[in-house]
């Protein structure tokens, strides 16, 4: 754990105990901080209590001298109703933060690249990560993605914090200055704490605020808000603006042309990787992860053989496109993480002889957009409360079974794929759906699955 010892005498109150604001709860208290922590939850409160964490109800305390609330991210703030706790906050005065900005404050020597975006923000900061690391810098990786920030290892001047930051995060965030800030995308998300797309977008440009040359936004163009906030920020001229791009050439940046990888970083325009080579990055998607670790990488100063070296061998996220094994010529992918329609359109589109596990909880408007990508698929094995609803849209256009559960579904799409004998054959879970009709969460769910294939025949020990 971090100690934050810039509160050392000061009150400071800590809203929602999940892992990150428990953990900032126990730094502050170790920096000497005057702590009063609170959480809806009377099991996370008990649990914090057991921890030495003060106890106090936020919705009756006084908050005159409190100098911040440190907010879980989780908690609206703004949109659409502010919390009641962090309107007591606001209105005695105290800042509104999260645990980043205790990180950023504790730790000011360190260098720190921000990953922020709608889609792809885990993969690419992961493949950040690993890059770095490869190279021999010491590193750490987390915030949004698993590890709070203060249970990161403290690093000095020589280290780099990789950190995923979430809209919610960035807006609890004001002091920090990435030297390395990446925006892949922009779609419409969590609209409604942030007031429309307008606030959904400001927020999302926060990972960029106070930089300077030679500090580096980089930024995908592959969509228009994001191209809009490059040429803005470009014109503005205060950062060095690195635009990054799976589809179109990116003057100045890093693209994909032709299967390859191209840097045009300093002006020549030169292939350094052919994509193929990334077994654990399939698909446009995660070209565009590639492209941007690369130029962040690049931006943080290791050389290119080192940074192709670790995209090369990266292993890929658990449950997002995780390769689980080949079985007489079958793969099977663990896509658990598509929990809606899009994130499953991305899975499907790197395939091209599919043997799709889809169902669960079903998500607005189903399937209906995957329309056009389902030549691809040879067979469907329904589980789940979707199942007849994915079955109607599915009917007449791809054989399907009705399988209720993951189980008979893996049983049956090794029976059928092998049967069927097609070049380049995929067992795919990818779901399409929640998880919570018969999976605590996506990440069980997964689990459950590769433990089924590795208990296949065939399947190395």
């Amino acid at each position: 754990m971090i100690e934050v010892a810039t509160f050392q005498g000061e009150k400071v109150a800590v809203m929602g105990l999940a892992r990150s604001g428990l953990v900032a709860a126990q730094a502050l208290l170790h920096g000497g901080a005057k702590v009063m922590a609170w959480d809806d939850a009377a099991a996370k409160r008990d649990a914090a209590a057991a921890a030495g964490v003060p106890i106090v109800d936020l919705g009756m305390a006084d908050f005159a001298g409190v100098t911040a609330l440190v907010l879980s991210p989780g908690i609206p703030h703004t949109y659409p109703k502010p919390n009641p706790v962090a309107a007591r906050a606001r209105a005695a005065g105290a800042r509104i933060i999260g645990d980043i900005e205790l990180l950023a404050q504790s730790r000011p020597k360190a260098r720190y690249a921000g990953i922020t975006g709608t889609n792809g923000k885990s993969t690419t900061t992961a493949l950040i990560g690993h890059i770095v690391a490869e190279a021999g810098r010491p590193v750490a990786v987390g915030g949004n993605l698993g590890t709070p920030a203060l249970a990161l290892a403290s690093l000095g001047a020589d280290g780099i914090y990789v950190l995923e930051m979430s809209s919610y995060q960035l807006e609890l965030t004001e002091s920090l200055v990435f030297d390395v800030a990446v925006l892949l995308n922009i779609t419409p998300d969590h609209l409604d704490r942030h007031g429309g797309m307008d606030g959904y977008i400001a927020a999302k440009r926060r990972i960029f605020a106070r930089q300077k040359n030679p500090q580096a936004a980089i930024l995908g163009i592959d969509d228009e808000p994001s191209r809009r906030m490059a040429g803005a920020l470009g014109r503005a001229d205060a950062q060095r603006v690195v635009p990054i791009s799976a589809e179109r050439r990116a003057p100045g940046g890093v693209y994909v042309e032709n299967g390859w990888l191209i840097d045009d970083m300093d002006g020549a325009a030169k292939r350094v990787l052919e994509l193929r080579r990334a077994a654990r990055l399939p698909g446009t998607h995660n070209w565009q992860n590639a492209a941007a670790a690369y130029a962040a990488a690049r931006a943080l100063g290791i050389d290119t053989a080192a940074v192709v070296d670790g995209i090369v061998s990266f292993a890929g996220l658990t449950h997002r496109q995780e390769l689980i094994a080949v079985i007489d010529g079958v793969a099977y992918v663990n896509d658990s993480k598509a929990t809606n329609a899009e994130a499953t359109a991305k899975a499907l589109a790197c395939y091209d002889a599919i043997y799709w596990i889809a169902g669960g909880m079903p998500k607005e408007g189903g399937i209906t957009s995957l329309a056009p990508l389902f030549p691809r698929i040879r067979h469907a094995f329904l589980i789940g409360k979707a199942t007849e609803e994915f079955a109607a849209t599915l009917d007449g256009r791809v054989p399907l079974s009705r399988c209720g559960e993951l189980g008979r579904a893996v049983a049956a799409a090794r029976e059928t794929a092998l049967a069927q004998r097609k070049p380049g054959a995929v067992v795919l879970l990818s779901p399409a759906c929640a998880s919570f009709d018969q999976f605590a969460n996506f990440e069980e769910r997964g689990d459950v699955f590769r433990r089924l294939v590795q208990a296949l025949p065939g399947a190395r020990a």
